[in-house]
């Protein structure tokens, strides 16, 4: 890890796990012109270590140690199953930081009790991230201050779009609408290009159809002031082709099928917490 001195303007940050979100944060937060050298890594994977040396410069660390105590914030980009052991390395060196945890399901209160700390933030990420087109919900525990929620939302603010819920319940609801909703855009994605292909289009024309129509469906939405169901109306004539394949989709019982599958993403999240959070 590098030992440069921190520059006064810009706060050291420091990831415990490197891996996919660590590295999207990473890249947003270099691409916005944060110094590789303020930034200190923990990944006990080679090939991550190799991954961060070779696009950003970093040189991880195997392990927690004394490096992360020039580290104003810390980033907790761990699996739920590693976080408890992960927090019991490095909890002797980030006493003074202020903690972001973007692992599903985790509560803050195992968090707090594992970090000897209340200045902790959650947030549930997604992949988009990875192309700076992210969606994250964020949630502060009482001991985060203004000032420490606006450093927070500088390093989200990197990888897209962010909000903040009241309530840490909240989470479940994100984790399953927008933490796994990637999955279940390229789910439909790969259904819509099967069914092109099985009409007669190319593999490569079914793709490119199917994601270009995501694409602009989605910011059709995203400019419009009106709810979905509107403009799912408008483009919607009785008796034609649109018509056809929506009433085809409610006769099959799509839509609630897709509600309860949310939930089972919601109710799972919150059993990651029961299971890991001891």
């Amino acid at each position: 890890m590098s030992q440069t001195t921190a520059s006064p303007s810009l706060p050291v940050i420091a990831f415990i796990g490197g891996g996919n979100m660590a590295s999207a944060i990473i890249g947003g937060l270099v691409r916005q012109g944060h110094p590789a050298s303020q930034i200190e890594v923990v990944e006990p994977w080679e090939q991550a270590r190799e991954a961060l040396r070779t696009n950003y410069g970093i040189d991880a660390q195997t392990k927690a140690g004394p490096a992360l105590q020039r580290a104003r914030i810390v980033v907790w980009a761990v699996k739920p199953q590693t976080f408890k052991d992960a927090a019991a390395q490095a909890r002797a060196h980030t006493q003074d930081a202020l903690h972001l945890s973007v692992a599903a399901g985790i509560r803050s209160d195992s968090i707090a009790q594992w970090l000897a700390s209340e200045r902790i933030v959650r947030t549930m990420p997604n992949t988009p991230a990875l192309v700076g087109k992210g969606m994250s919900a964020l949630y502060a525990r009482p001991g985060v201050s203004e000032g420490e929620r606006q450093s927070v939302e500088a390093i989200v603010a990197t990888t897209g779009e962010y909000l903040w819920v009241e309530s840490e319940k909240q989470l479940d609801a994100v984790t399953a609408l927008s933490g796994s909703g990637p999955a279940y855009v390229f789910y439909f994605l790969e259904a819509m290009a099967r069914a092109g292909t099985a009409m007669g289009l190319s593999a490569e024309q079914a793709h490119r159809l199917a994601v270009g129509t995501f694409v602009g469906a989605s910011e059709l939405a995203r400019r419009s002031d009106e709810p979905p169901a509107v403009l799912r109306e408008r483009v919607t004539s009785k008796g034609g082709t649109t018509y056809a394949a929506l009433q085809s989709m409610q006769k099959e019982g799509v839509g609630e099928a897709f509600e309860r599958a949310m939930q089972a993403a919601e109710h799972r999240a919150h059993e990651l917490g029961d299971e890991f959070g001891k």
